[in-house]
């Protein structure tokens, strides 16, 4: 693959356009609610009206508005359906001629999209993932040609120091750094590893990615691996997103059919290969260390670290692990300059974030906002606020290692530091809304059994811990719970936040300790009494 041949396929995708594209959804959400029989009863009608030669039906990724799918956007003409059936799809097509469509229309220019500012997700719901040719027409792999003929790895590390993104997994560790220390370590082999285990209760960010723009994240790979020396990357999926995975492993056929992938890439020395692995839906396995293990064909449990994977890390080799999202903000870094990229978010909080919206809310979906969007934008304006007249209460963020905001701190910025000073985290982007009709006391301790069941038991304060504390938070709900009972979970929190020996452990409490700090009156309506002490004095 040469420059040329990048042009060519763009001219040659570009010079296909007909006046009229219809895009159609094919996102899991939307093919859940039989998109697929939509996109056929378009590229049907089209054909029976004779109109080829004037409208392309293009299956796309994720448009977003996932509460109102199956969704079909026709453009020149900037016009968006929502929940179409296949009796709106003939529809669509007739008012192309001038008609009128009986389909619900919604509104691209809502605040929904307005607030958004996208990067991540700038192809999502525009091309065709099942298509490298649609992927090429938007300038894809033009980043990774000018690091392999114009840059060294380290000008692309100076780049991503210089960019300040952070890692969007959850920790926001400094990617331009962590990239840095794994270029550093001598090794005859190294490793490059994309953390696609998304398992947040209410997340599909990954999903999303993944389903929309397959080709952007093998990009983003590609990029890292030369950047630190490797020749061997994963994609660690889990089982539960077959469709991501048919589409990633459609991605890679077509990469390194066209030359992307393998030897040689654009005629440079440089060579590199990207396997899947399917996990087999074990929670801790987001965690890095139990992911490796899992790589390597054992039982997924984290270890203790250091050494960190960027000293000894798959197969005791150095090993990068970035998540989906922060490989696919690697390439328009490259195209666009870290200088571009830094400009956008906050001084500690640099670029975008996607977030999926979920629970009690009016618009469930995809959102990416810049870093610093306050929580109220998100919620109320973009989500439109809880549906039926009710009221936000609290907004989860960061999946169950997050924390419970209420609603007076929907002015908080979204980055790392103010979640972190609120008691919760960023995490891969998971935000679920409550309203007034929910009980906090449950949310936690829902929270708390996701934990409990999905600890791996290799240590004993998340394993014990974890159970102990699910069953005082079943006793406070079942109106059972004393002062001592909460006392006592308190202190467990505290016991299990700080000893246990991963991730999952260390923030398992976290759901509790937020809502105590900002519910405990909901904690406290639910106590029993003391017992009175024998022979106490009344």
């Amino acid at each position: 693959m040469l420059l040329e041949d990048l042009q060519r396929i763009k001219e040659a995708e570009l010079a296909k356009r007909k006046p009229y594209t219809l895009r159609c959804c094919m996102a899991a959400g939307c093919m859940s609610s039989n998109s697929q029989a939509v996109k056929d009863t378009l590229t049907a009608t089209v054909k029976e009206a004779g109109l080829e030669d004037q409208v392309e039906v293009r299956g796309v990724g994720c448009m977003r508005l996932c509460c109102e799918g199956p969704l079909v956007a026709v453009d020149p003409k900037n016009d968006l359906y929502q929940k179409v059936t296949t009796d709106d799809a003939r529809e669509i097509i007739k008012a192309l001629n001038g008609g009128v469509a009986k389909a619900t229309k919604g509104n691209p220019d809502s605040n929904f999209f307005k607030h958004q500012l996208s990067i991540v997700l700038e192809n999502s719901g525009m091309i065709d993932p099942d298509r490298i040719e649609s992927y090429i027409a938007v300038d894809g792999y033009m980043a990774l040609r000018h690091v392999l003929r114009e840059m060294t790895p380290q000008d692309v590390l100076t780049s991503m120091v210089k960019s300040g993104l952070r890692g969007r997994g959850g920790a926001g560790y400094p990617t331009g750094l962590k990239w840095t220390t794994v270029a550093k370590t001598k090794s005859t082999r190294k490793f490059v590893i994309c953390n696609a285990d998304e398992g947040d209760p209410g997340a599909f960010m990954d999903r999303s990615v993944l389903e929309s723009d397959p080709h952007r994240v093998l990009e983003g790979m590609i990029i890292a691996a030369y950047a630190v020396g490797s020749e061997q990357g994963y994609i660690y999926a889990r089982a539960e997103y077959p469709l991501a995975i048919q589409r990633l492993q459609t991605a890679i056929r077509q990469a390194k059919a066209n030359g992307l992938l393998g030897s040689g890439i654009f005629d440079s020395p440089f060579t590199f290969n990207i396997d899947i692995r399917i996990g087999a839906g074990a929670f801790v396995c987001g965690e890095e260390t139990a992911l490796m293990a899992s790589v390597e064909g054992r039982r997924g449990s984290p270890r203790p670290r250091p050494p960190f994977p960027a000293e000894s890390g798959l197969f005791g080799q150095p090993t990068l692990i970035n998540n989906v999202e922060t490989f696919a903000n690697i390439a328009p870094i490259i195209r666009n300059g870290a200088e571009w990229y830094a400009g956008i978010g906050t001084e500690k909080s640099k670029g975008t974030k996607v977030f999926a919206l979920a629970g009690k809310i009016t618009n469930t979906g995809l959102i990416e906002v810049p870093m610093g969007t306050s929580l109220r934008t998100i919620v109320e304006d973009m989500g439109g606020g809880a549906p039926d007249g009710n009221q936000v209460k609290s907004v989860q963020t960061g999946g169950p290692s997050g924390g419970c905001i209420p609603s007076s701190e929907l002015d908080t910025p979204v980055d790392y530091e103010s979640l972190t000073k609120l008691g919760s985290i960023m995490g891969s982007g998971g935000m679920i809304v409550m309203d007034q009709t929910t009980n906090m006391v449950d949310v936690a301790r829902f929270f708390m059994e996701f934990c409990m069941d999905e600890s791996c038991g290799k240590c004993i304060p998340c394993r014990a811990g974890t159970v102990q504390m699910y069953k005082l938070l079943t006793r406070i709900i079942e109106r059972k719970g004393t002062a001592r009972d909460l006392q006592t979970l308190e202190e467990l929190c505290e016991m299990v936040k700080s000893t246990s020996l991963c991730g999952l452990g260390q923030t398992a409490p976290n759901p509790v300790l937020s809502t105590l700090r900002f519910f405990r009156h909901e904690y406290l309506e639910l106590l029993q009494p003391e017992d009175p002490v024998p022979g106490a004095s009344a």
